[in-house]
């Protein structure tokens, strides 16, 4: 059987970004928009929205058009591995801060990686952690504990 989906990759990936622009719009909707020159709470998240379902549906268009590959295998222990990681992040910060939320989120992130090796990983989440560190904390100033109360006793 035929199918006029050249490029399943392309198509699919235009529908998620369809999807999840189009979600942003729906949700932001509600909210006061503004103006541009005084922008409402609405006016960044449905703007955004609608850049992203624009380029999603740029993705369906093209699969329509060129050749590519089909799909290949879902990988559900990286993606587990990976959003495992995202939210363990966001639950440590807090409680341990941001040199250890961000340290474990590279390490779980990359071990998610069939390429993963573990001495070039360990300096990257050092560099990492240390470049969010100096930017988030000290250049930015935004008030997120270096090291949490876990660690601290406090």
């Amino acid at each position: 059987m035929t199918s006029i989906v050249r490029h399943p990759k392309n198509f699919w990936i235009g529908i998620i970004f369809m999807f999840f622009g189009l979600a942003a719009v729906y949700l932001g909707w509600e909210l006061e928009m503004g103006t541009a020159g005084r922008m409402g709470p609405a006016y960044f998240p449905v703007a955004l929205g609608w850049l992203l379902a624009l380029v999603g549906l740029v993705g369906v268009v093209r699969s329509f058009i060129g050749h590519g590959e089909g799909v290949g295998r879902i990988h559900v222990k990286d993606i587990a591995i990976i959003l495992g990681a995202v939210l363990l992040f966001g639950f440590l910060m807090r409680g341990a801060g941001l040199a250890v939320a961000a340290f474990v989120l590279i390490m779980l992130s990359a071990w998610a990686s069939p390429k993963f090796k573990l001495v070039p990983t360990l300096l990257l989440a050092i560099g990492l952690t240390a470049f969010s560190v100096g930017l988030f904390v000290k250049l930015l100033n935004l008030p997120m504990p270096i090291v949490g109360p876990w660690l601290t006793g406090g």
